[in-house]
């Protein structure tokens, strides 16, 4: 089993930056996949980006894509999202993810954190 947490959410203003944060811990020799969805109210569940961990290969949603930035530190079991130029749109908890393979189903969640982009 994977364990995720996230930090790094927070309240800012339109045009600001966030930086969030995902340690996995547990069987992470299991997951070559780490990703970045969010969840807007009264919206469904999105993806936003992904990154795998031996390539660095990344993807990203059209909506995201110029502004966010995900990256990984290896060492610290660590998946990074770069957020700039936020958007009110962008307003959601974000979730942080895990799966064995490119192909294969998320299986691993955290537990969210709040970003909030005020206009």
């Amino acid at each position: 089993q994977v364990q995720l947490v996230e930090s790094g959410g927070g309240f800012v203003q339109a045009g600001d930056s966030l930086r969030l944060a995902c340690v996995a811990s547990g069987r992470t020799f299991s997951t070559n996949v780490m990703g970045w969805f969010r969840q807007g109210p009264g919206k469904e569940r999105e993806f936003v980006s992904q990154i795998l961990w031996n390539d660095g290969s990344t993807a990203y949603a059209n909506s995201v894509k110029g502004r966010f930035t995900i990256s990984r530190d290896n060492a610290k079991n660590t998946v990074y999202l770069q957020m700039n130029s936020l958007k009110p749109e962008d307003t959601a908890v974000y979730y942080c993810a895990a799966k064995m393979t490119r192909h294969s189903d998320w299986y691993a969640w955290g537990q969210g954190t709040q970003v909030t982009v005020s206009s």
